[in-house]
């Protein structure tokens, strides 16, 4: 069997006359769960912008004991306006049959104050790739759930928090908006930077 072949159960052929597609669903079950149980080592979970987080060298390493051979595949990745990186990849791994999961994450760029200028457009990339990686690696891998396992619910938007800060972007201008948009769907822009991302727009109206 290649590496790059996705195997169905139904393809498993039985052994000695037993069908192991349901011992072969146990198994990956309890492969994931054992993982997702696993307790990130305190020095591992770092915080920035009031969330936790983990860092992905233990990540990729617990990845290289639990599911060995596993890699990464970017498949495109897109400037979204001058706010953010946006990378879409592709992660590729065995947890008892070969595997292909999609995920996606941004990074908002990093620019001088006044100026407005790129501080280091080859580290956003960089990072954008690392923020993929590392969701992809918890999505399906379920590395560091008990870091992550509530965070999605609790960076989520409210309605009407989305409509205030689109709102506000409307009053600086028609490709602001966009971008806005861009930065809410993909949810770069959340809970964690909200008001930053607010004031900052509010700025940008008060100076126009």
């Amino acid at each position: 069997m290649s590496k790059n072949e996705i195997v169905p159960y139904d393809r498993r052929i039985s052994v000695q006359g037993v069908n192991i597609s349901e011992e072969l669903k146990k198994a990956i079950t309890d492969k994931h769960k054992k993982v997702s149980d696993m307790e990130t080592p305190n020095h591992f979970v770092k915080k920035k912008m009031g969330m936790d987080y983990c860092e992905y060298s233990y990540m990729r390493e617990l990845a290289e004991k639990e599911y060995p051979g596993w890699s990464w595949e970017i498949i495109s990745e897109e400037m979204l306006g001058t706010e953010a990186y946006k990378v879409h990849g592709r992660l590729t791994y065995f947890d008892g049959k070969w595997r292909r999961g999609d995920a996606v994450a941004a990074h908002r760029v990093q620019k001088k104050r006044g100026t407005g200028e790129f501080v280091d457009i080859g580290n956003d990339v960089k990072a954008a790739n690392t923020d993929c990686i590392k969701k992809a690696l918890n999505m399906y891998l379920n590395i560091a759930d008990d870091v992550y396992r509530n965070q999605v619910e609790d960076l989520e938007l409210s309605d009407e928090k989305k409509d205030a800060i689109l709102e506000i972007a409307g009053k600086c201008s028609k490709m602001r908006l966009e971008e806005i948009k861009k930065l809410i769907d993909n949810h770069t822009l959340n809970n964690a930077n909200y008001n930053a991302s607010y004031s900052k727009l509010q700025r940008e109206v008060d100076i126009k």
